[in-house]
């Protein structure tokens, strides 16, 4: 009797710091699970050897920052039945895309010696800007057990049971204070998908909005709320354009506070 063939997993790097790519290393007996019920084909932060595709789930991590990842890109969505983009470099340019905001050829000339040798585009964009994503998993890093969900979900056909609401939920529900009440400090939790389980908020900081916006955020209530807390709006710019500069609704309420 032949054996049922396993799913090809592949995970694949654009411009990124690999973070995302530890968390699923650093899901120990989890990833040991799932090994068992999968074939990891391509992964080179974790092995060399490489299995030629289709593959039925691509992880891709990064964002795409060159002529090169614009074409690779369309590669890996051609040998993909699914492709599932992981961390705030994938889903939104990432800390990197702080150059769509000024010209980057200023900084390059800046940076090299020999500026000429170095091709590079304009802006830094999301893996959804330039090809159709089946998922998207918020996080700087992501969650790893967030990211077991989703692979399991992909695996058995059903939908990921991933939070759509903010870091505030996770607070009530871990019994912390909020920090915006009790002691006035700017925080991002209101406007940020949970994930995290609400570090910063447990530590007395605020939010950085490492998830990302959350599912309809209000990020004009909340910036007219900071600025009630002696926040200005350099403050509240500098505030939204960190990890997820480049997400839809915080580079909007940057950009209108700029104006």
């Amino acid at each position: 009797m032949s054996q049922k063939r396993k799913p090809k997993l592949a995970v694949w790097k654009f411009a990124s710091c690999d973070g995302c790519q530890l968390s699923l290393l650093d899901c120990e007996d989890e990833l040991l699970a799932i090994a068992g019920e999968i074939e990891i084909a391509n992964f080179p932060e974790a092995s060399r050897a490489v299995i030629k595709g289709p593959y039925d789930v691509s992880l891709v991590e990064g964002s795409i920052t060159t002529p090169h990842d614009a074409e690779r890109i369309h590669q890996v969505r051609r040998s993909s039945k699914f492709l599932i983009t992981i961390g705030a470099c994938a889903t939104a340019g990432g800390i990197q895309a702080l150059r769509n905001f000024k010209d980057v050829k200023e900084f390059i000339s800046v940076v090299y010696a020999v500026p000429e040798y170095i091709e590079t585009l304009n802006k830094s964009t999301p893996i959804s800007d330039h090809v159709s994503v089946d998922f998207e998993l918020r996080g700087c890093p992501i969650n790893k057990l967030q990211l077991v969900e989703v692979l399991s979900a992909f695996l058995n056909a059903r939908k990921p049971n991933i939070p759509p609401y903010s870091v505030c939920i996770e607070c009530k529900r871990r019994a912390t204070v909020c920090v915006m009440v009790a002691h006035g400090t700017p925080c991002l939790g209101p406007v940020t998908q949970a994930g995290c389980g609400a570090i910063c908020p447990s530590y007395n900081r605020g939010c950085y909005g490492c998830f990302g916006p959350k599912e309809t955020p209000n990020t004009s209530s909340l910036g007219d709320h900071w600025n009630k807390l002696s926040v200005d709006n350099d403050g509240i710019i500098r505030a939204f354009r960190g990890f997820n500069a480049y997400a839809d609704a915080f580079r909007k309420e940057s950009e209108i506070r700029e104006k």
